[in-house]
């Protein structure tokens, strides 16, 4: 697989996350980039402490195995193979500060780190993705409980509105967006991430540390 050049994200893709942040929802795809630098591992999971609270966004990502340019939602969803569960760190002190400013949210969204990835699994066809649940659990006790059919936009229909904006090229990642249920990361948290896809039944497990 090629190397990542770019994170593609979607913000409030599911009307719940969005109420629960008492933002409109979209009329197309809010989309913003993160760098390969924020690029991190479950094992890795670091939080900036000092810059306020630090949310977790649980989404469903996926990798894009063929460049793709202004393409239709059936070509997307056959240019995609493997798909994970990502972290999608948020500053939300900082991003509510530019939110309010009018300013973009890249100091809020793409610092170091900010993209924290569970192990890559690879799929034969994307339904069994687009019909998956996923859960994080916060010290035991479930935070985010996601059905992927409740996406605003589905996964190929969004990946090809995305290549109409940004070419995304091989190795690239999609974030789809996340359920209800954001909040804070303490230093000393357990998280367990579980993924129901198909016959599949996934489990990964992180420990919050501090960044230094």
């Amino acid at each position: 697989m090629n190397a990542i050049s770019k994170i593609v994200c979607v913000g409030r893709n599911y009307a719940a996350h969005a109420a629960e942040l008492n933002n409109p929802i979209p009329t197309e795809p809010l989309l913003f980039i993160k760098p390969p630098s924020s690029l991190t591992t479950l094992a890795e999971l670091r939080i900036p402490t000092h810059l306020g609270a630090c949310h977790h966004e649980l989404e469903i990502a996926v990798q894009v195995a063929k460049r793709l340019q202004n393409v239709d939602a059936e070509t997307a969803a056959r240019s995609l193979g493997k798909a994970t569960l990502a972290i999608d760190l948020t500053l939300r002190d900082v991003q509510d500060r530019l939110k309010a400013q009018g300013q973009p949210w890249e100091r809020a969204k793409a610092f170091d780190g900010a993209c924290v990835l569970a192990p890559w699994q690879a799929f034969d066809n994307l339904d069994t993705v687009q019909h998956s649940q996923f859960q994080l659990l916060r010290n035991g006790k479930l935070q985010q409980d996601g059905d992927a059919t409740a996406m605003l936009t589905p996964i190929a229909e969004l990946v090809a509105h995305i290549s109409h904006v940004f070419t995304l090229e091989p190795g690239d990642v999609v974030l789809t967006g996340t359920p209800a249920g954001v909040g804070p990361l303490a230093v000393g948290d357990t998280l367990e991430l579980h993924w129901q896809m198909a016959e599949r039944e996934l489990q990964w497990s992180a420990r919050v540390q501090a960044r230094d």
